[in-house]
């Protein structure tokens, strides 16, 4: 009983603590992307509260990929607090070693990761999709822009004077399926339009298949095809180059519908990426928690504390540089992509059991 509700206490401080780091960096995120924000809507009249909304939707997906930074610094606090109180000795009075601290901290951090994979993600990636919705709407004044919405693939090209409007239905393999394209002139008047059910874009000149296209004008022409080139400066990369965030994507998406997900025009490599990242994430977490308790738990001596804290940011800034290293060496092909990702865990792993040895026999 005395241990049951030492551990509640324990989880408590713990979960207290991770709080509080979120709602710093929400506060430190905030303030950063809020003004980059105004900066991007500088030159439309859209008042103070849209980048204030917007700040908030993008704010949660970007502490998700950092969250083991957050529950490395929310480990340090909550241990070099329980160390600077005495609690820590106190509570080895009642057959609490430090390896019990970490493991009890290890396992809470394991099921944040957990939650975080299985109920926050989903969120998130929604509040994302409406980011770049609601930002992409603010785009038509650029020459040449695309984005692909809930209502199907849009793309807007400026070709010497004239200028396209295209929409489809959605991107199948080579294909746009149901596409509409509207030429208009410097002055914004309609010149041509085409409806046909697909078109080819592997290259920039496209193929479009089974249609018909209206000329406009003082005489009015319409003409049923069964091919038509149509030049355009998007293709297929291109196009699919749109799809490059995956924080739109929540993990059961990627986990279940990779083969769809490929087809709409995803890279496997960049999804295969984000699946072992999100599989690793409740590991890595718990890796955060093991490493700032060798730091942490390695002195009794107070007066160290400043020490080991600018070390153990130092060490943890230095193991995010390499796990991005290592994951752009399998995104290059240079290693598998599998062991880009899972390198770095395991690294990790061997030495924080070495370390978590080292103070449990303290």
């Amino acid at each position: 009983m005395k241990h049951s509700v030492i551990n509640m206490y324990l989880i408590k401080e713990f979960l207290v603590s991770t709080m509080n780091i979120i709602l710093i960096f929400i506060a430190g995120g905030l303030i950063m992307n809020l003004r980059e924000e105004i900066t991007y809507f500088a030159d439309y009249d859209v008042g103070i509260m849209l980048p204030i909304a917007l700040s908030f939707m993008i704010v949660p997906s970007i502490l998700i990929n950092i969250f083991p930074f957050i529950i490395f610094l929310s480990s340090m606090w909550i241990l070099i607090k329980l160390k600077n109180n005495n609690e820590i000795l106190s509570l080895k009075t009642f057959g609490f070693s430090s390896g019990k601290f970490v493991a009890l901290f290890s396992m809470t951090a394991f099921f944040i990761g957990i939650i975080i994979l299985l109920a926050l993600s989903p969120v998130t990636s929604l509040m994302v999709k409406y980011y770049e919705d609601v930002k992409g709407g603010y785009d038509l004044d650029k020459s040449h822009l695309a984005s692909i919405t809930n209502n199907g693939v849009w793309v807007k090209e400026k070709i010497g004077s004239k200028v396209n409007f295209i929409k489809s239905k959605k991107i199948e393999g080579d294909f746009l399926l149901d596409v509409s394209i509207y030429k208009l002139n410097e002055e914004n008047i309609l010149l041509e339009r085409i409806e046909a059910k697909k078109a080819n874009i592997i290259d920039t000149t496209w193929i479009v298949e089974d249609g018909f296209k209206i000329i406009s004008g003082k005489n009015v022409s319409s003409q049923k095809f069964e091919t038509l080139i149509f030049e355009s400066t998007f293709n297929k990369v291109k196009l699919n180059s749109i799809y490059s965030n995956l924080d739109t994507l929540p993990f059961y998406k990627i986990i279940t519908e990779i083969d769809d997900l490929v087809k709409k025009g995803y890279n496997i490599k960049l999804l295969e990426e984000k699946k072992h990242y999100y599989l690793s994430l409740p590991f890595f977490l718990v890796l955060m928690v093991c490493l700032a308790s060798i730091f942490s738990l390695d002195s009794n001596d107070k007066k160290q504390n400043i020490y080991y804290i600018l070390l153990s940011i130092i060490t943890c800034v230095i193991i995010f540089y390499f796990k991005n290293f290592s994951m752009a060496l399998g995104a290059t092909e240079r290693i598998p992509l599998v062991i880009s990702v899972w390198s770095p865990i395991i690294i990790l792993t061997l030495f924080c059991s070495v370390g978590i040895i080292q103070i449990n026999e303290k």
